[in-house]
């Protein structure tokens, strides 16, 4: 289940992008190593290679050309406006977006790097052996019960983030192999619909959710449009397991401990979603630091056991931000809360628990 807008990664598809003012995209190809709970590791020879810090570096200077070759574009573009006025203003906006894609590069390797440092140096190499995986999901060995993968099920989301709604939908991917189940969700700004992705998710008989990738379209709308529709735009955000390379990512583990750290997706550049476990006995009132910013209402509704999860996520791609996470046990994800702006988004309905009759209003 993709919660972009509080990675979203998640979760902003990809996280990270610049533009140049005259309308180049640019993006840098970002990426490190490490290690999945979940998932088998190429192990590190003692004393031998840095391979997250490597990769980092790498990536770094990729990141330098993108921003090299991007401005190389605008000023080509800047060469033929006319109007000397604006041709001096076309020029002057490609060398302040040249300079604020340095200062991103440099704020992205700043973020792998600390990342390498929870994550470890290990190659990422996860397993995704077909036989470690469910393929019916109307009958599953060991569902997550905080990531429920049941055919059917709708949950709703609204806040100051984002409004979207996700469907588990009753259709699967195979992706290497592994049966994976779609989950759709659909984004909306002020009622128009900007976003529409298929997720991918696979289940792992020991209640271990990967991610396998994401089919995204994202849409934009336009004044004066007559009837109002949205263009698909782009693709931005989308990847797959075994695509170009790209891993898979353990969404969420059957069994975390306090503590754990893994990648809940890889694909360089694109989805680079790191998980860390905070609480898996979380009510309110047990920790100051998960209850900021958190409706009380909606936490006492889901979690009065004190059972709820609350997990942080950040992203490579999008330096300094952070992300509360909250799953509550029969229902899943509940609530996400962006630690430095205090912006959350909640659940705010769903059509298989009665609990959601009762949902607050965010």
């Amino acid at each position: 289940m993709a919660e972009e807008g509080t990675r979203d990664r998640r979760r902003s598809r990809p996280a990270g992008l610049l533009t140049f003012g005259i309308g180049v995209a640019m993006c840098c190809v970002l990426a490190t190593g490490t290690a999945l709970a979940g998932g088998s590791v190429a192990a590190d020879d003692p004393g031998e290679r840095r391979f997250c810090t490597a990769t980092t570096l790498a990536q770094y200077d990729a990141c330098r050309y993108e921003t090299r070759d991007g401005f190389s574009i605008a000023k080509a573009k800047c060469i033929n406006v006319s109007d000397g006025d604006k041709r001096a203003a076309c020029f002057t906006t490609a060398r302040e977006a040249r300079a604020e894609a340095r200062q991103l590069c440099r704020a992205q390797r700043a973020q792998r790097l600390e990342i390498c440092g929870e994550l470890g140096e290990a190659r990422y190499d996860p397993d995704f052996d077909p036989a470690d995986f469910d393929s019916d999901y109307r009958h599953l060995t060991n569902p997550n019960p905080y990531f429920p993968l049941t055919i059917g099920h709708r949950w709703d989301y609204a806040g100051s983030l984002e409004v979207n709604t996700i469907v588990a939908l009753d259709e699967t991917k195979l992706i290497e192999g592994v049966t994976c189940i779609v989950l759709n969700d659909k984004r909306f700004d002020n009622g128009l619909l900007v976003e529409d992705t298929d997720d991918w998710y696979g289940q792992r008989k020991d209640g271990t959710v990967d991610f396998c990738g994401e089919a995204v379209s994202n849409f934009e709308t336009f004044p004066g449009d007559n009837p109002v529709r949205p263009e698909r735009l782009n693709t931005d955000g989308q990847w797959k397991t075994g695509r170009d390379g790209d891993p898979s990512g353990a969404y969420i583990l059957g069994s975390p401990r306090v503590g754990d750290v893994h990648r809940s997706e890889f694909s360089p550049g694109t989805a680079e979603d790191t998980v860390r476990y905070l609480s898996t006995s979380y009510g309110y009132g047990s920790d100051p630091m998960l209850d900021q910013h958190v409706p009380r209402a909606l936490i006492e509704l889901f979690c009065r056991n004190h059972d709820c999860w609350a997990a942080g996520e950040n992203t490579g791609l999008e330096p300094g931000t952070f992300t509360n996470k909250y799953y509550a046990r029969g229902v899943g994800f509940i609530l996400g809360v962006d630690l430095e702006t205090g912006k959350s988004v909640q659940l705010v309905g769903c059509n298989f628990d009665p609990r959601c009759a009762t949902l607050p209003t965010p």
